[in-house]
C-alpha cells in the first residue's frame, strides 16, 4: 500500500513518474480527449483546516477522472467528537477508494495511513506541503525551469520550506532558504534532507539573508509569514519578517528570467509586493491551476499502485 505523506517516501524516477503522469492528463483534458481513468472510484476528503484551492482542486480532479469525492469536516463527523483515529480510518477505508486529509499533526496523518485499507494522500499539515510542491514542480517543468535549476525561498521555515527541502533533495537541485532568525526550518526535517542530498547531489543551503539567497536564481518562492494557527503570532511575525517581502528590488537579484512562485493564498504588502505578484515574472494561477492536475497524477498513480491491505 502506498501512501502520499511526504516527498521523502518516493523516488526521484517515482515523483517524475507521477509529475509527467499528470502534464499527460492535463493535455488530455485540454485537448477533450479525457479519460476516465478513475471511473466510479471515491474519494473522501477529510478537512480539520479550511481550505480554498485543496477542496476545489481535490473535488473537481476527482470528478474530472470519473469518479466522486465527499467533503467531510471534522466539525460534522464524530472526529470532532472524539471518535479515535484508528476506528475513523478502519470505518472510512471499508467505504472508499481513496482518503485525503488536510489537517493539523504529521503524526495524526500518519496514524490515519497506518490504519487505512486505502491511499491516504496529505493536504497539508503542519509539518508539510507535498501536494503544492507537486505543482509547484510541474509548473517548472513547463515553463522549462526544471533543467538544474537554482531555487530561493524566502520566508518562514514552515511547511513549504520543508516540502521544498524534500523535494531538492530527491531530485537534486540547488535549494537556498533564507528565513529570519528564530523561523528556522526543522532540524530533524533539514537532516534528513541533508542525507538524501548526499544521494542525489542536491545543494541546500540555509541562510538568514534574502539577498544572498535570491542571487542568480530560477525560481524565486515564498509563502505567507503566519499560517493556520498562528493568528495570534501575526503582529510579532510581522515585525520579525521585515526585510524579506519578495518586491522587484530582491527580484533584480535573480536571474532576468526568473519566475515567482506562491502556493497562496498572498497577502499584498507582506510576504510579496503587489508589483511582483501582477509582474510577468509571477506564474501563481498557472501554478494554482496545477494543483488540479498534479493531483489527478497522483491519484491516479496510487489507484495503480495500491495493492491490497
Amino acid at each position: 500500500m502506498r501512501h502520499f505523506l511526504t516527498l521523502n517516501d518516493f523516488t526521484k524516477d517515482e515523483i517524475l513518474e507521477i509529475l509527467n503522469l499528470a502534464i499527460e492528463i492535463k493535455d488530455e483534458l485540454k485537448s477533450g480527449n479525457i479519460k476516465y481513468r478513475m471511473k466510479d472510484k471515491s474519494l473522501a476528503m477529510i478537512f480539520e483546516k479550511s481550505s480554498t484551492r485543496t477542496r476545489v482542486s481535490f473535488e473537481v480532479g476527482m470528478t474530472q477522472l470519473g469518479g466522486h469525492a465527499l467533503f467531510l469536516s471534522s466539525k460534522d463527523t464524530q472526529l470532532g467528537r472524539g471518535e479515535p483515529l484508528k476506528d475513523t480510518a478502519r470505518v472510512i477505508s471499508r467505504m472508499v477508494d481513496m482518503v485525503m486529509i488536510r489537517t493539523y499533526k504529521q503524526k495524526d496523518l500518519e496514524e490515519f495511513a497506518s490504519y487505512s485499507k486505502v491511499p491516504v494522500i496529505n493536504g497539508l499539515t503542519d509539518e508539510y506541503h507535498p501536494v503544492q510542491l507537486m505543482a509547484d514542480y510541474m509548473t517548472m517543468m513547463e515553463l522549462g525551469k526544471d533543467k538544474e535549476p537554482k531555487v530561493a525561498y524566502i520566508g518562514d521555515g514552515n511547511n513549504m520550506a520543508h516540502s521544498w527541502l524534500m523535494l531538492a533533495s530527491k531530485l537534486g537541485f540547488e535549494l537556498r532558504v533564507a528565513t529570519p532568525k528564530g523561523y528556522e526550518v526543522n532540524d530533524d526535517i533539514l537532516h534528513t534532507a541533508l542525507q538524501n542530498a548526499k544521494v542525489s547531489g542536491a545543494k541546500i543551503v540555509i541562510l538568514n539573508d534574502p539577498k544572498e539567497a535570491v542571487k542568480g536564481c530560477d525560481v524565486v518562492t515564498t509563502d505567507t509569514w503566519a499560517s493556520m494557527g498562528q493568528e495570534d503570532e501575526k503582529a510579532q511575525r510581522e515585525r520579525d519578517f521585515q526585510g524579506y517581502i519578495v518586491d522587484s528590488d530582491l527580484m533584480r537579484l535573480a536571474k532576468d528570467d526568473a519566475i515567482f512562485l506562491h502556493c497562496l493564498p498572498a497577502y499584498r504588502g507582506q510576504e510579496v509586493s503587489e508589483e511582483v505578484l501582477e509582474s510577468p515574472q509571477s506564474v501563481i494561477f498557472q501554478e494554482a491551476e496545477n494543483r488540479l492536475h498534479a493531483q489527478k497524477g497522483i491519484m491516479v498513480w496510487l489507484d495503480k499502485n495500491r495493492g491490497d491491505k
